[in-house]
């Protein structure tokens, strides 16, 4: 696909001088964000970098901001009426970007889209798999009718942007939102351009129903996955933001007054998922290269094994100069009902060695680890120093890195038998049902779940939990979920990431996001 003329005209004159800008151009955004969208459809993929493109132009009901406090966007407010039965009194005020009115009927419209995208890596099936029904009581009241009491209902309702049956329906192509014949909603942002891979150019929506008008006339994404080229577009002016700032830069870029960083502790953890399902596995053979007659990770001693030869520590110090910190369970340092007083953990050698020995392998054996180059800061690295720590217990690990969206693709489709990711959540229930609970499309759990791990000592106080109304009960369930899943190491937790960006004090003040979401909403000029 190629940009319209407007919008290489409009990247040519932001890539200008400020001096020699036009006044227009003084409420121009430039921003230098790492990785583009898989695909402009907001349904195809749940993803941060898909889903902080999708909500310029879409919007979803309700809306989580950077201190975890759920905002109206398409509805005004939602309250339980019964422990199946949930009000939303709906914005009929919005408008989508062609003047469509925003109607009840939309939300049934998008909620039975939500799980039938075609060829998807991750859908928002879990946002939508407990609603049974959706009964429109007059123009702005609906009621949202669960088959099982669902207490994240609110969280989900978070989720899936909201499409228009008249202007989408009814049976609408990802690839009609790629050419952008679909890109209308009703965000604050309407859709200009998209050069897949390489930039995005969205234009201020004067009509938006959430006003004040945004104060970014126009805003360019240019996608710039290496890390130096995105910290050298800014120090030539080219771009005004870049998020995901490499590790090395961030010291000369805090003694440069012309700059300022903006940072906060992330929701956003990185973890390894062995493929603990399988007799055999493709990637892992003995140490001269002939297959195996069974698949060590199956073992939950070689996956704990793994865990501790991890150097944990060492990395966050080292390899992210503190911008990271060690985990200690699959969630983030401040999520919701996650288990309590743990340390970091631990690093042992020679305990993991003496592991690998007790499950038959004290020979090692070779192991191929999967993972994204340019999907978060220094990740590639991360990899490396991760197959070091193996190799220190007689593991030969080699890495291979892939672009994200060829990444998420192969491991979607089980190719691999260790891979690297993240994930990004205010709560510990949602990673689990998103990530480890037994993959169930028709009630979408686990979704991200790709190598299909199952666990009934995880799935059944999960599946109490996600129905569980009552908070203390269900913190308990939670708890007891994640406490099987960290001692069967069903997933590997590596280390908890710090988000930081980098503007030019001249053109940009940033609110950091927990999530990393890099969004003009988020920007304001100085003063």
């Amino acid at each position: 696909m190629h940009p319209g003329v407007r919008g290489l005209v409009c990247a040519a004159l932001l890539a200008l001088p400020i001096a020699a800008a036009p006044a227009w151009a003084q409420r121009a955004l430039t921003i230098g964000a790492q990785t583009p969208p898989s695909a402009l459809d907001p349904h195809y993929h749940n993803t941060q970098n898909n889903n902080q493109v999708a909500r310029m132009v879409f919007e979803p009901l309700f809306e989580l901001d950077t201190k975890a406090q759920f905002q109206p966007r398409l509805a005004r407010s939602m309250r339980p009426v019964d422990d199946l039965t949930w009000e939303v009194k709906l914005n009929t005020a919005a408008r989508f970007h062609d003047g469509t009115p925003f109607e009840a009927e939309d939300v049934a419209f998008t909620f039975a889209r939500v799980p039938t995208v075609p060829n998807s890596p991750a859908l928002f099936t879990p946002q939508v798999r407990s609603i049974a029904s959706i009964e429109v009581v007059d123009p702005e009241t609906i009621l949202l009718r669960t088959r099982e009491p669902n207490p994240l209902m609110r969280y989900d309702m978070s989720g899936p942007v909201i499409l228009s049956r008249t202007i989408h329906g009814p049976n609408p192509q990802t690839a009609d939102f790629n050419s952008g014949r679909l890109m209308l909603g009703t965000g604050p942002y309407r859709f200009v351009s998209w050069q897949q891979g390489e930039r995005l150019e969205l234009a201020s929506n004067a009509a938006w129903h959430g006003g004040p008008v945004e104060p970014w006339d126009r805003v360019l994404y240019r996608f710039i996955p290496q890390p130096g080229a995105r910290t050298a577009a800014l120090l030539a002016g080219e771009v005004d933001l870049i998020d995901y700032v490499p590790v090395q830069d961030v010291p000369r870029l805090e003694k440069d007054r012309r700059f300022a960083l903006f940072q906060i502790d992330s929701i956003t953890f990185v973890y390894l998922a062995p493929d603990a399902m399988r007799e055999t596995s493709p990637f892992v053979t003995d140490r001269q290269g002939k297959p195996l007659p069974a698949n060590p990770l199956a073992d939950r001693r070689v996956r704990q094994a793994l865990s501790l030869a991890i150097p944990r520590q060492q990395i966050a110090e080292r390899l992210y100069s503190g911008l990271a910190s060690p985990a200690d369970q699959f969630a983030a340092p401040v999520a919701e009902h996650r288990l309590e007083g743990l340390g970091p953990l631990p690093h042992d050698p020679a305990r993991a060695r003496a592991l690998l020995a007790e499950a038959g392998f004290g020979q090692g054996f070779r192991l191929t680890l999967h993972g994204p180059n340019g999907f978060f800061p220094s990740d590639d690295n991360l990899l490396q120093a991760i197959a070091q720590g193996f190799s220190r217990i007689g593991i030969e690990a080699q890495v291979q890195t892939l672009p994200p969206a060829n990444l998420f693709t192969r491991a979607t489709n089980r190719d691999f038998s260790l891979f690297m990711t993240y994930f990004s959540s205010y709560l510990s229930l949602n990673p689990l049902r998103q990530v480890v609970m037994t993959r169930d499309a028709e009630r979408g759990h686990g979704p991200f779940n790709r190598q299909r791990y199952s666990n009934p000592e995880v799935d059944h106080p999960l599946a109490a939990a996600l129905t569980t109304m009552d908070e203390a009960k269900r913190k308990a369930l939670t708890q007891q979920a994640s406490r099987a899943l960290l001692e069967d190491m069903g997933v590997i937790p590596v280390i908890n990431l710090r988000n930081v960006w980098a503007g030019r004090r001249d053109r940009v003040v940033y609110e950091p996001s927990p999530p990393n979401h890099t969004e003009p909403r988020l920007a304001r000029p100085p003063g």
